[in-house]
């Protein structure tokens, strides 16, 4: 799209519309482009707009946060198990030693 913009009798504008994209983002691209892009182009990498990089970014603290609360629920979950078992244990346990004297 890019180099559709450069062919003679083409604008930013007019080729944004034809692809249905906006054309602040096609002028974004042509500076990328511009500023060494083309090296990303060529092997093969996606360039991905600032803004889908940051709600990419927020979801992801999202995740963590959301995981760093599953581990700490299981955490509880598995010392509760601990303190529930070991007090059946001593449950089952005589008071008292048996009285072999009687």
């Amino acid at each position: 799209m890019v180099a559709e913009c450069e062919q003679p009798g083409m604008s930013v504008s007019l080729v944004a519309r034809r692809h249905g994209i906006s054309a602040s983002l096609l002028f974004r691209w042509k500076k990328l482009m511009k500023d060494g892009g083309m090296s990303a182009i060529e092997s093969g990498d996606e360039v991905v707009s600032a803004s889908e990089v940051k709600a990419l970014n927020k979801k992801v603290q999202e995740l963590e946060r959301m995981l760093g609360r599953k581990t700490m629920e299981a955490e509880i979950l598995r010392e509760a198990l601990e303190v529930a078992q070991s007090k059946k244990l001593i449950s089952r346990m005589p008071l008292l030693p048996p009285d072999d004297t009687l």
